[in-house]
This record gives C-alpha cells, structure tokens and sequence, in this order.
C-alpha cells in the first residue's frame, strides 16, 4: 500500500472535503463493485475511461505481448489506485487487472477524478503522492530486473508482499500468491521459483507456519551481491 496522506481540512468557514470518506463511499460518477476472486476489473485493450481504487482485497496486473508472453508487473491492495494512466491521455489500458481474492473495487470516472483532483486540495494532496511512489516502485522494479539475479528479484518480491519493513514478527504472505504467480512478477519459470523457495526454507528465511511467513533475514539474499 502506498504512504496516503492523512486527511487536511479546508481553511475555517468553508465545508471540508474528506478524501477517505470519498473514497469509501458511491456517489457522482463513482460506483463500487464487489469482486469475487478471479474477476476482471478491466482488460489489456480496454477504453481507459476511469480510476479504480481498492477499497478492500487484492489485484494483480498482467500484460501479455504480441506473442503471447505474460508478465505480472504489480500485485496491489488495499488503498491502492489502479488505471490512473488515463489521467495523462492514456485511451486504452495497457493492462488486465484481476482480483486475486474476494475485492471491493471503486470505479471513479475520469471526469469526476479531473475535477474532484482540480477542486479539492485535500484529494490532491492524497493522490499525488501516491502515484509519485507508484513512479519510484516502478524505476526501482526495473532497476531489479536489469541488475539483480532471479534468487534477488524473488527474494525482494517476497519481503515487499510482506511489507517486510514493519516491526515485529514475520509478516504471512497471502495465500492467493502462489508461486506461478511469482515466477511472472520476477521473469523467471515455476521450478526455478520452486528451487529457491526450497532453499529460503532451509536457510530459514521463510516458513510455511499459519501460511507462508517471510522472514527480515531474507533481505540478506537481497544484499548479496
């Protein structure tokens, strides 16, 4: 999930605006759809006319080439915004997004995000934010890709999916996360995920109690160079 903003009030006199409330909530041009797992909340190809924002659940985002390669580029939760490209003249989605468990997804027209983005301080101030991280995710995603080995990119998959960087115990790893999945997060094949998931259970970076639980010390693979 990415750093929202907290909620910032309008100056004194004036009704304030809520973005949480917004977000949480139908209303003008916003409606939200309950998604069972394996719903499509929109297709490679599709018109981009709206931004969707995970209310609750999780998705994936998959591209597929013209041979017919697949590649997932990102697995979202809660609080994350998705189709924001037609912000900036995007017409078609240049993905396909899937809710990987049970979701409530909130559909906002393009429109109505325009204006809402334009008229509200308070919403900008959230969501700005928010796509800037998305943008740093993004460079540090290829920069893992161009430099690091298969066993890095899936070590680091690992601890980002378990928010890693929180204190206490191990984070569990969502169960819909299987490991076909990862292979296409990380560019490699199923039995090479396999082989070093084997190997992070031994050096005891990882364990399968109550769902499979990523340990901090898994960042060592990370590290090594």
């Amino acid at each position: 999930m990415g750093p929202l903003a907290k909620t910032i009030k309008k100056q004194k006199g004036l009704v304030s605006f809520d973005p949480q409330a917004f977000l949480a909530t139908v209303g003008v041009a916003r409606s939200i759809t309950e998604c069972p797992k394996g719903y499509k909340i929109f297709s490679q190809g599709d018109p981009a006319n709206a931004v969707f924002y995970i209310q609750q659940g999780r998705v994936r985002l998959k591209v597929k080439s013209k041979q017919n390669k697949e590649a997932v580029i990102a697995i979202l939760g809660a609080g994350d915004f998705l189709g924001e490209d037609c912000l900036i003249g995007q017409t078609v989605s240049l993905a396909t997004a899937t809710a990987i468990a049970p979701s409530f997804i909130l559909r906002i027209e393009k429109d109505e995000m325009v204006r809402v983005l334009h008229e509200e301080h308070a919403f900008s101030d959230l969501f700005v934010p928010y796509v800037l991280w998305r943008n740093l995710r993004a460079r540090e995603d290829l920069v893992d890709q161009l430099f690091n080995s298969s066993e890095q990119r899936l070590a680091r998959t690992l601890l980002l999916l378990a928010n890693s960087g929180k204190e206490g115990t191990p984070e569990a790893v969502v169960p819909e996360i299987n490991q076909e999945t990862l292979a296409g997060m990380i560019g490699t094949t199923r039995s090479r995920v396999s082989f070093f998931m084997n190997k992070f259970k031994k050096l005891g970076f990882i364990d399968y109690k109550d769902g499979l639980r990523v340990h901090k010390s898994l960042l060592n693979i990370v590290l090594h160079d």
